[in-house]
């Protein structure tokens, strides 16, 4: 039995299986740009299933409608439900396949294979829904034929759908129909394919006559597929619009937000540029700014304005006794008391480390400027605690005035830092307006601070020794090192000049280390010349006490020079021995476990506390010359404090030594106090290296003289001169 087509069915179905097509590519696109939740990709691919598998379907069975027999032809509604199924399940396999973010060749081969056969298994279900009796006999070569076809297609359909899912591309839309076209024309030549491979026999009858009519189910199918497709084409363009404009008005928001970090960006780059870290207040640069303009109002105006530039006192014990966390919170704390100390209109600003700077507008008298500078001092004398620490601050404060004190912002605060220095210079705790002599001091300790370590270079560096004697006996006992520098334009500078400046640079370390191996020299030259042994007194400064190892290093440094360490004795001020007592004692200690014996020089100026002086356990105490001097100045008041330190000194065991001495009734009433040891102008001044050897060699045992009779001696020691004894 053999059939026909009706036509414009069959037109109709290829039109379907192309608007199915274009549905299809469509969708793809759509659900790749979903960036929401797996539960909206989920929906999508779902109703995308659906609607594309009704289109697949469609073009199916408006097919199979199109097929005319000579008898009446109906469908079974469950079967060709199933193949409907069918349909929505390969679609729905088809999308997810191809919405991937990869498409490899095993995974298109398969999903091609899979689909191709999905397809035909919708068909040949569909055909089953006519249920002929005797059953539909299939051409075997053509049966395989709509399958291969089946695949293919779908192969073809897959790569189709991956290759055009991007909307961004140029010709999306024309690219899509003609893709529909092809892809429509490979879905209909299956099923026309897959139709024709069917055989009917001449007596064979359809099993579902009163099913639904032909004609009724072409316009039902057709019409409710096309509705499915178009408005699922609707809603996809719908959806894409809202999230077009969804992603619009986030991307708004998120420039919106974006513009607002980076204001908040430009701000904080801005505090940076412009801003102390620590303590918020304005830093070098800025403060570099109110300067130029309060120069720039003032040359307008003509009025002055004066700053002050401040640095904390003792703020580097601070940092190394608590750490630099509890430095950091004082700078905070001081950086707050010294706003409150000044005007609401004034400038206060951090340069660095521990130094700030004020600049007080429309200021320029003194007598304007000197309650302000006494009230940050008097406002500092409070008592900060930091950590559970009680700490007192004091501040030096160096004051400069334009335009008298400099007409530039280099030369102000260059100016203002040198009236610093100078307070502190002065006892520190205190201020000081700038002059020129300072600036002519200040020029005078740059030359000294960059002529130091040529000195050292250069061998402009050298030792004299002040000889020391026996209290009782008169016999020379020792000698103390002095340094002295010859500087090549300044001629000679004494150490009370320059040792101050190498201990606030740090030179000081080199220089203590050049003493210690000069020292070690000369002590092995007079070995050698077979002079009598004599132990050197060597000063130490606090740096040279703070360095890792110290004790170790110059240990060291006298084995190497083959010097017995019984031949060193090193001087330590009772300031800088109380200034941190714990190391101090400490480094006295590894010191003498060395072999090295200790002194506490100028004893009585400072602070000591008893319980320290009996820790420390030292082998001298030296009686400060200002005592010395007493002992005639003061008469018995002076006595008595002399008496008394040395009274002390030998209950714990000290050799006492009076140094300053320069007449003969201090050396009588020192005498008297049965003091130890005696050093002074009196006895012999510093000698050179070459007139202190000399004076070994002549002298190896000192004879006493009398000097009754006479109050003060100042005789010049020579070659040829001997000392003078009581």
């Amino acid at each position: 039995m053999h059939g026909s087509y009706n036509l414009y069915l069959v037109g109709v179905s290829l039109l379907v299986a192309m608007f199915a097509s274009y549905t299809a590519l469509d969708l793809v696109g759509r659900i790749r740009l979903i960036h929401g939740t797996e539960k909206k990709r989920f929906l999508w691919l779902l109703g995308g299933a659906v609607a594309m598998g009704m289109g697949i379907w469609s073009t199916h069975f408006i097919g199979m409608l199109a097929f005319r027999m000579p008898i009446e032809l109906g469908y079974d509604l469950r079967i060709t439900g199933y193949s409907l199924v069918i349909a929505i399940l390969l679609s729905g396999f088809a999308l997810d396949v191809v919405t991937r973010d990869e498409l490899s060749w095993t995974r298109l081969g398969v999903g091609g294979v899979l689909m191709g056969l999905g397809v035909a298994a919708m068909h040949y279900t569909g055909m089953e829904a006519l249920r002929m009796q005797p059953a539909i006999v299939y051409h075997r070569g053509l049966f395989l034929t709509s399958i291969v076809i089946a695949i293919a297609a779908s192969w073809a359909a897959l790569w189709i759908s991956f290759t055009l899912r991007d909307s961004n591309q140029r010709h999306v839309f024309v690219k899509r129909c003609a893709a529909g076209f092809v892809m429509g024309l490979a879905i209909a030549g299956m099923h026309y394919v897959g139709m024709g491979a069917a055989t009917f026999r001449s007596d064979s009858i359809c099993g579902v006559t009163r099913g639904a009519s032909a004609t009724w189910m072409a316009f039902t199918v057709t019409g409710s597929t096309l509705f499915v497709l178009t408005m699922t084409l609707i809603y996809s363009m719908l959806d894409a619009r809202y999230d077009l404009q969804a992603f619009r008005l986030k991307a708004s928001l998120e420039k919106d937000r974006l513009n607002a970090s980076l204001a908040d960006a430009n701000e904080r780059l801005l505090a940076m540029a412009t801003e102390d870290a620590l303590t918020g207040l304005p830093n070098r640069s800025s403060v570099i700014e109110r300067i130029d303009a309060a120069i720039y109002e003032a040359q307008r105006s003509g009025n002055s304005f004066t700053l002050m530039f401040m640095d904390l006192d003792g703020f580097k014990t601070v940092n190394d006794s608590l750490g630099h966390t509890a430095g950091d919170k004082l700078l905070k704390a001081f950086s707050q008391q010294l706003v409150k100390g000044v005007r609401h209109e004034d400038t206060v600003a951090r340069l660095s480390g521990d130094e700030f700077v004020v600049l007080l507008e429309r200021i320029g008298r003194q007598q304007e400027v000197a309650p302000i500078a006494m009230g940050v001092l008097e406002r500092m004398q409070q008592e900060f605690v930091i950590d559970g620490t009680p700490l007192r601050l004091t501040v030096s404060i160096g004051i400069a005035t334009y335009p008298q004190d400099g007409e530039s912002v280099e030369e102000l605060l260059k100016n203002a830092d040198t009236a610093m220095y100078d307070a502190k210079q002065n006892g520190r705790n205190t201020y000081r307006f700038f002059n020129v002599g300072m600036s002519e001091a200040a020029a005078r300790t740059l030359l000294i601070h960059s002529g130091l370590t040529e000195a050292l270079e250069k061998r402009h560096l050298s030792l004299h020794f002040q000889p020391k004697f026996s209290g009782l006996k008169g016999e020379m006992v020792g000698a103390e090192a002095l340094i002295r520098w010859e500087h090549p334009q300044l001629g000679d500078i004494p150490p009370l000049e320059f040792i101050p400046v190498a201990e606030r640079t740090g030179q000081i370390v080199p220089i203590g280390n050049w003493v210690i191996g000069e020292a070690c020299r000369y002590i092995n030259r007079w070995k050698q010349e077979r002079l009598p042994a004599v132990k050197i007194a060597i000063n130490l400064s606090r740096e040279q006490l703070r360095q890792p190892d110290y004790v170790e290093s110059v240990l060291a440094m006298v084995e190497d020079a083959g010097v017995e360490p019984a031949q060193i004795m090193f001087e330590i001020t009772e300031t800088v021995a109380m200034g941190d007592a714990a190391l101090t004692a400490d480094v006295i200690c590894r010191f003498q476990r060395a072999g090295f014996d200790i002194a506490i020089d100028d004893f009585g100026t400072g602070y000591s506390s008893l319980a320290y002086l009996q820790q420390f356990r030292v082998k001298q105490l030296k009686i400060d010359r200002f005592f010395t001097d007493g002992l005639d100045r003061h008469g018995e008041e002076g006595y008595a404090m002399v008496s008394a330190i040395i009274a002390l000194a030998h209950a714990l065991e000290m050799v006492v030594v009076a140094e300053g001495v320069e007449t003969g009734s201090q050396l009588s009433k020192l005498k008297e106090l049965h003091c130890d040891e005696i050093q002074g102008f009196l006895l012999a001044r510093p000698l050179t290296a070459g007139d202190f050897e000399s004076f070994l060699r002549r002298h190896p045992d000192v004879v006493e003289r009398k000097a009754a009779g006479r109050q003060t001696m100042r005789p010049t020691l020579s070659k040829q001169v001997k000392p003078i004894l009581a």
